[in-house]
């Protein structure tokens, strides 16, 4: 009787294909914007964390608000060095100066800091060397540049080319010995100029950076980093004696919360994605219903030659599910296509969760079940005689 049922669907499918098609097209629509958008979510959550934990998850950022008059030196950073469970702490001052060979001269970020700094923050280097504790104490004039001051402003071919060559910062030159290598992380510009110099070259140049205002701080392990929290939080309250005068970040605490907001927004956007699914399935009853009132003397001939009730609905319902089943395989089909689409478009990687594509099949099957079942109901219980007087 299954097969049978089967049989009847897919000819009262076929022998209408446009109507099929069109009845199909709000549950293509609603699985596309299901799978798209989870998709497109989930791999801004994949770029976001990677980035986050390319800076390191054992990171603690620290930002001295008020110093009391009493400011942070730079020889401080060895008894923040020795407090328990901290590996490695750098200074960080950042301002915006001029960075020129040539002719050529724009804008950049300059970074002064420590030896340490390298590694806490997870950078890369193309070519040459970072600096090192001697330029720091000498105050050396000494700069690591990254690709794009590279190659727009002094016009190297090659990352290597640039090492030995000499960079106006605020105009006093400064020879580079280091070069990033490419940062392709969502948390980089598409195009900035950044230069690291010591921190106390940074001092003698710049009006806005003086004493240590800002600091990162890396722990000895990834399971230590909240025992070094408390440790630097500990030495910060006994320097200032108020709470509000600096503030630590955990990047541990942020990677959670990014998780935690990323995670929302699948929802909410696979949520309101599956209202379209609601529709479609709202299409496929007014058809159905339709379809039922159109074939409405065939479901009196069949009961009138011995077909059952439960046969009767069984044809309905399955030319429901067909309809739905039909429009999530085309769905998952477009979705991958645009998917390709968008990643080629926007350069970025989105792939299609399995467990996206098996939630949309779940609840297109739904779906044609429940807006299935009271047409096919309807269908099921009408009387053969009035069936076979029905004149439509």
């Amino acid at each position: 009787m299954i097969l049978q049922s089967v049989k009847m669907a897919w000819a009262s499918v076929i022998s209408n294909k446009m109507r099929s098609f069109l009845t199909m097209l709000g549950i293509i629509i609603g699985v596309m914007a299901l799978v798209v958008l989870v998709s497109i979510a989930d791999g801004a959550t994949n770029e976001v964390t990677d980035a986050i934990s390319s800076m390191g998850t054992n990171l603690l950022t620290v930002t001295i608000s008020d110093d009391g008059g009493n400011p942070v030196r730079l020889s401080e950073m060895d008894d923040i060095l020795a407090l328990d469970d901290v590996s490695e702490a750098a200074p960080v001052g950042t301002d915006s100066l001029t960075l020129s060979s040539g002719e050529e001269s724009e804008t950049g970020s300059v970074t002064g800091t420590t030896a340490d700094y390298l590694d806490i923050e997870g950078l890369e280097l193309s070519a040459g060397r970072w600096l090192n504790s001697s330029d720091v104490d000498s105050n050396t004039r000494v700069v690591i540049i990254n690709q794009d001051t590279a190659y727009d402003i002094l016009g190297v071919t090659f990352t290597t080319d640039a090492i030995d060559q000499t960079i106006d910062i605020a105009g006093i030159p400064y020879t580079v010995v280091g070069v990033l290598a490419e940062d392709d992380s969502v948390t980089s510009s598409a195009s900035s100029y950044e230069a690291y110099i010591p921190y106390t070259s940074l001092e003698r140049i710049s009006s806005t950076v003086s004493d240590v205002t800002s600091f990162v701080v890396a722990a000895s392990d990834d399971s230590r980093l909240d025992a070094a929290e408390k440790s630097v939080e500990t030495w910060l309250y006994d320097r200032f004696g108020d709470e509000d005068a600096y503030d630590v970040t955990n990047m541990s605490e942020v990677a959670d919360t990014m998780d935690s907001v990323t995670n929302t927004m699948a929802l909410m956007l696979g949520g309101i994605a599956a209202i379209s699914l609601l529709v479609g399935g709202i299409g496929i009853m007014n058809i159905m219903l339709v379809s039922v009132t159109e074939r409405t003397r065939e479901i009196g001939i069949r009961k009138a030659i011995g077909a059952g009730a439960g046969s009767i609905l069984a044809q309905f319902l399955i030319e429901s599910l067909m309809l739905s089943l039909m429009g999530d395989a085309l769905g998952v089909a477009s979705s991958w296509i645009a998917l390709r689409i968008i990643a080629a478009v926007t350069g970025s990687s989105y792939t299609m969760d399995g467990k996206v594509v098996l939630a949309a099949t779940a609840f297109s099957l739904v779906i044609g079940v429940v807006f299935g079942l009271y047409p096919a109901r309807k269908a099921a219980k009408k009387n053969p005689i009035d069936a076979l007087h029905f004149s439509g």
